[in-house]
C-alpha cells in the first residue's frame, strides 16, 4: 500500500436541527449545510427559516465534476 498524499482537516460545527458548519481546507470561512424543499419534507424537518444547500447537492456537485 502507498503512503498517504492527503488527509483532509474538517471540523463540522452542528448549529442547530440539521444545520451544521464546516469548516474545510482552502475556503475562507466555514460552509453552512442544511435541509431544503423535498428533503426537508422527507426527514420531517418543519420551521425552515432559510433553506440551505444539503451535504447531498455537494457531493452530486462534486461527483459531476
Amino acid at each position: 500500500m502507498s503512503d498517504t498524499v492527503y488527509e483532509a482537516s474538517v471540523r463540522i460545527e452542528r448549529t442547530r436541527g440539521p444545520h451544521r458548519l464546516a469548516h474545510l481546507p482552502a475556503h475562507e470561512g466555514p460552509v453552512e449545510f442544511g435541509v431544503h424543499g423535498a428533503i426537508a419534507e422527507h426527514y420531517g424537518v418543519s420551521g425552515i427559516v432559510t433553506e440551505t444547500t444539503t451535504t447531498l447537492d455537494y457531493v452530486i456537485a462534486a461527483t459531476g465534476g
